[in-house]
């Protein structure tokens, strides 16, 4: 039986079309009655067309009178450019929010007969970057007054200047959303550009934060956190999907009861923690004291015997090192309801920048490492708040045009966005 077809979205534009039955020989003299009717409904789309904003500005005398008046021209991103704020929008978000480069761009913007070199493009970027790395600078400050924080980082393939060759550049990722312990707070993410990966990097992001640092087994975070999670520091707490991976390849493979065994016992934590989403700290806890205390329990006991009779040098052996190596800060959330099982949160945050990073293969240059990193911190924000981030983006651009003061910069917040 076929699954009935959700319908389109209301605020979408309805063009009524009627289209009456023909009127036959045998119909002639025979008076019509309505009874009723057919209707159906397809999707159709208008293809987005360019078009140009002419501006007049008359210029007036007064007779018998010295001087000319006329209005002020409209201030712009780009002065003396081109391009309204709105085309700034839509170039920007194709390429940092839905992974169309500047090239493929370049080619489709053609085929309507506009000729917009990608090089000219990459310069309105980068002043695109320069007008908004200050939002930047605050969405990353608003995740750091967070109880708990995500942080990611994914390699990004930089053009090494004068070399025509790419090096190995990195875009961190520290995400905040406090929705699943229930809090209100905004959901929002911050990506930094940086030369490597190495913790002097996390520990110039994170200066001055000392909450719950949630990340995977990446030696980096480490400097940031005393080994006892005390109150002077950064208090880790890993990822057990990061664990759960090692033991899952080797589930797939069918290649070890062991870590089918594993898979399966820790498939209960995630269980828990659905009915736990969005309930507050302690009935978090209340949840995981309950049920999944009992399963980390198992799983440590059932590695713990498993490691002296396998070789040392195995898959299996290392998977389980990495886990009972790491016990105490895997077990945190169960004492703490603020903590997440996985990292998920900003794992999905780098994903969108994993996509645009293969289409595009590489930054033009660290400035465009750093561009890539202040829009996308926007963009994804935007997304994350389920705010349009091209309207969005057109309103804060042309307010930023306009002198917007850099005193309210909380009202040019993707979730405080209104149209």
């Amino acid at each position: 039986m076929p699954r009935p077809r959700k319908g389109f979205a209301p605020h979408l534009e309805r063009v009524e079309v009627v289209i009456e039955p023909d009127e036959l020989p045998e119909h002639l003299g025979k008076q019509k009655v309505l009874i009723g009717e057919d209707v159906s409904e397809r999707l159709d789309v208008v293809p987005a067309k360019f078009r140009v904003i002419v501006t007049r500005r008359p210029k007036y005398a007064f007779k018998n009178e010295d001087g000319v008046i006329k209005a002020a021209a409209p201030a712009h991103v780009i002065e003396a450019g081109i391009p309204t704020e709105a085309l700034l929008a839509q170039i920007a978000v194709s390429k940092y929010a839905d992974g169309l480069p500047l090239y493929r761009q370049e080619a489709i913007y053609a085929r309507d007969k506009v000729e917009l070199d990608r090089k000219l493009m990459a310069q309105w970027m980068g002043k695109l970057g320069f007008e908004l790395d200050i939002l930047a600078d605050y969405i990353l400050a608003e995740v750091k007054k967070a109880e708990r924080i995500f942080a990611d980082e994914t390699t990004l393939p930089t053009l090494a200047p004068g070399s025509g060759s790419a090096k190995t550049a990195w875009l961190w990722a520290y995400a905040r959303d406090d929705r699943p312990f229930g809090g209100s707070s905004p959901p929002m993410v911050a990506y930094r550009f940086e030369d490597s990966r190495a913790g002097d990097r996390v520990a110039r992001h994170l200066s001055g934060y000392r909450g719950i640092l949630q990340v995977d087994g990446h030696g980096a975070y480490n400097k940031l956190a005393r080994s006892d999670g005390g109150n002077d520091g950064v208090m880790l707490a890993y990822c057990w999907s990061h664990s759960r991976r090692r033991f899952y390849e080797l589930h797939a493979s069918d290649s070890s009861k062991i870590a089918t065994e594993t898979v399966e016992l820790m498939a209960k934590l995630w269980q828990v923690e659905e009915t736990a989403r969005g309930r507050s700290p302690d009935a978090r806890v209340a949840a995981r004291q309950a049920t999944s205390a009992g399963v980390v329990t198992e799983l440590f006991a059932l590695w713990e015997t498993t490691l002296p009779r396998i070789s040392g040098k195995s898959k299996l052996a290392e998977a389980i090192r990495y886990a009972t190596s790491r016990r105490s800060i895997f077990e945190r959330f169960l004492t703490d309801g603020r903590i997440e099982l996985d990292n998920n949160i900003v794992e999905r945050a780098i994903r969108p920048q994993t996509i645009t990073r293969k289409n595009s293969l590489f930054a033009g240059s660290d400035g465009g490492g750093r561009t890539w990193a202040t829009i996308a911190t926007l963009l994804q924000t935007a997304k994350m708040n389920n705010i349009d981030p091209q309207a969005w983006l057109t309103q804060t651009l042309e307010r930023i045009a306009n002198g917007w003061p850099s005193s309210d910069l909380d009202a040019l917040m993707p979730w405080n966005y209104t149209r």
